[in-house]
């Protein structure tokens, strides 16, 4: 493999955020070179109008975006987390909708059926913008009245539910043409600690987390739920060294072979001090790789970007197996852009 095409390959791997509402020189030059497959906007990149969020000037940033992604030759994908309640970046003057806990109330057929017309109708908004990915549906079980960072966003307080309404909304996303991402695997639903902030840990034994957390996500495998992201969560019955992100044991042992996951696995952000306060970037990068990540989120700063890529050339220079492991997973997130 030559230097040139590893250099694509890891690009392939690496998505990123930005600051502005707009495509300036050094995002282009990225994008254009090849060395990012992904973009994911925040409420800091959405273009304002007096009513909001300016959907046209947001349609007209995609469409940038996406120019400056096929001028490297490969497809960049464009993402975004719009669940609903308070995790909704693009809110008015589109429809404000309500947390996932709260709409379409129960499980049976027409409450179902509801929250898939509910999401396919927020796909068809993000597909009219320009957006190929929602990182949606929460898959984590609300078991924990204390967890500052789930709570309402889950769809239910036990597995059956969530799994019954999360894939529901997965459907609807899929019909309109938005790709879906389940997270946060293995399940964040019962952390005390919120992850953007500092390292959750869970301690319970793994006949716990069969019945509870692991539960969703086995039937999001076995519905083909095309992207499931990882958690900056230790669980130690699973690895009590490092959080699931950077586990080996979790990612691939767990999420790959057992559970049998065929998707694409993307990290959550590595710039979320779950990681960043206890790894540096390019440590975090080639650690979460080697466990069996597909996708690295780095989405703000510019500098860990590179760094993460510089590590990755680094350790892929003189390790044939790490090698094969990024052109697997560049494979992947190829074939998943050929489905958008």
């Amino acid at each position: 493999m030559s230097k040139s095409e590893l250099r694509r390959n890891i690009g392939r791997l690496l998505w990123i955020g930005f600051e502005g509402t707009t495509v300036d020189e050094r995002l282009k030059a990225t994008l254009v070179a090849g060395d990012a497959g992904g973009v994911t906007l925040f409420a800091r990149n959405l273009p304002k109008s007096a009513e909001g969020t300016d959907l046209s000037a947001l349609r007209t940033l995609n469409d940038s975006l996406h120019e400056a992604g096929l001028a490297s030759g490969e497809k960049l994908l464009i993402s975004v987390d719009q669940e609903g309640g308070r995790v909704q970046r693009i809110k008015a003057p589109t429809e404000h909708y309500p947390p996932m806990m709260k709409a379409a109330p129960g499980h049976d057929a027409a409450a179902l059926a509801s929250l898939k017309a509910l999401a396919q109708h927020m796909g068809s908004e993000l597909a009219d913008w320009g957006f190929d990915i929602d990182f949606a549906p929460v898959l984590d079980v609300h078991t924990n009245p204390s967890n500052p960072i789930i709570g309402d966003r889950a769809f239910g307080e036990n597995p059956e539910v969530v799994a019954a309404r999360a894939l529901a909304f997965a459907a609807g996303l899929q019909a309109a043409g938005i790709l879906p991402c389940g997270k946060h695997f293995p399940g964040h639903g019962d952390t005390a600690t919120d992850s953007h902030l500092a390292l959750p840990r869970l301690d319970f034994a793994m006949e716990r987390l069969r019945e509870i957390e692991l539960a969703p996500f086995v039937a999001a495998i076995a519905a083909n739920v095309p992207m499931l992201m990882t958690a900056h969560v230790v669980f130690a019955s699973l690895d009590d060294t490092v959080p699931a992100t950077l586990s080996r044991a979790v990612v691939t042992g767990l999420l790959r072979d057992e559970l049998g996951y065929k998707g694409v696995i993307i990290s959550d952000d590595l710039d979320m001090r779950a990681i960043a306060d206890n790894f540096s970037v390019g440590d975090a990068a080639v650690r979460a790789i080697d466990a069996g990540c597909d996708v690295l989120l780095l989405c703000r700063n510019l500098e860990h970007q590179e760094e993460a890529r510089n590590a990755l050339m680094a350790r892929a220079k003189d390790d044939a197996v790490f090698r094969a492991r990024i052109a697997s997973s560049a494979a992947r997130v190829r074939a998943l852009g050929d489905a958008t």
